[in-house]
């Protein structure tokens, strides 16, 4: 399967640079995979009319951390800084933008927004990621900002607007977008109306937005990203499978989460790594229905929505939301995909 296959044209006008407010008040594709039928909604908040009692919302908690470093080297010359992991007291694997060499030995100095100051050393490297020692100032994640994605060209005048509401566990390096619909008073009202909703946590590395850059398909590696699904959560969307009902997926780190414990219609409450990668042929295990954004063109977002609902229909929703002016990726409308 070449990866060609899943391009698409995507004009500039169309990515999102900010999200709407209220945040349900972006649109909605009604995407119905039996019928091969496709209907749009005012806005998100019509989601309401499309689940119905009993059956299982899966949200990914996660909160994105302040990630993103700006600083000057020693040697002159400002560079950016994407704190990746700590691997060691005081030692950071970080990715350099856009692709920086730098030798080993060399120092950064980072700046805050408030003027706060971070000494660093590169130490070595691993694979794409620097290793840099913090000499002094600090900890890092203290003076980062939220590392946006490179498509959001300026910063945005709200930052929680790049967080779901209900976002509660730090670690991620992006957000798990499809939630980022969401508003507590939608929350609420899906709970009176008998709505079971649950927390899985993954959180979001470098693997999820790494660039394809293999010609085939299934010759593409997922890096790992760590996911936690607790004995309550299995619990509820165990006894839902038994009875018949729905398990919905807010977004693609949910489905590869849930996927990834999968068991013979079940899931099991674990905390591990996962490099699932779902690709059309996938066979699903435990999602019956998957909100979604409109993802960039050959992204493994973009591959497992095709797993889900078929490539051929997936590319008429994007053509059809094309045309009538919807907005594209993190921050812009949803799909519903039954």
């Amino acid at each position: 399967m070449r990866v060609s296959e899943f391009v698409y044209e995507l004009p500039s006008h169309l990515i999102a640079q900010n999200g709407v407010e209220p945040r349900d008040a972006s649109r909605l594709l009604l995407l119905q995979r039996k019928e091969g039928k496709i209907e749009h909604l005012p806005t998100f908040r019509e989601i309401i009319n499309l689940i119905e009692p009993g059956e299982v919302l899966v949200l990914n908690d996660t909160e994105v951390i302040p990630a993103k470093l700006r600083g000057e080297k020693d040697t002159g010359g400002k560079i950016e800084a994407l704190l990746v992991r700590e691997v060691e007291p005081n030692i950071y694997e970080v990715l350099l933008r856009p692709g920086r060499r730098i030798d080993v030995g060399r120092r950064i100095r980072f700046l805050s927004e408030k003027g706060e100051e971070l000494l660093c050393e590169v130490v070595g490297r691993a694979g794409k990621l620097w290793r840099l020692r913090v000499l002094s100032g600090g900890p890092p994640f203290s003076l980062g900002e939220l590392p946006l994605p490179p498509y959001i060209k300026k910063p945005l005048k709200n930052p929680l607007r790049y967080q779901t509401v209900y976002a509660r566990r730090k670690g991620s390096l992006a957000a798990p977008t499809a939630g980022l619909h969401f508003t507590p008073s939608l929350l609420e009202a899906l709970r009176r109306k008998g709505v079971e909703i649950v927390f899985i946590s993954l959180t979001v590395g470098l693997g999820t937005f790494q660039p394809i850059r293999v010609e085939n398909v299934e010759e593409h590696k997922m890096e790992e990203e760590e996911y936690e699904i607790s004995e309550e959560t299995a619990e509820k969307i165990n006894s839902a499978k038994e009875r018949g009902k729905r398990i919905i997926a807010v977004g693609t780190t949910v489905t590869r989460a849930l996927e990834s414990s999968a068991e013979v219609n079940r899931v099991r409450a674990v905390k591990q790594s996962t490099s699932l990668f779902i690709y059309p042929g996938y066979q699903f295990k435990i999602i019956d229905a998957l909100i979604t954004n409109f993802h960039l063109p050959a992204s493994t977002p973009l591959l497992l929505t095709c797993a889900f609902a078929g490539k051929e229909l997936v590319f008429r929703a994007y053509e059809e939301a094309k045309k009538l002016g919807y907005r594209f990726l993190s921050l812009g409308d949803a799909m519903f995909i039954t």
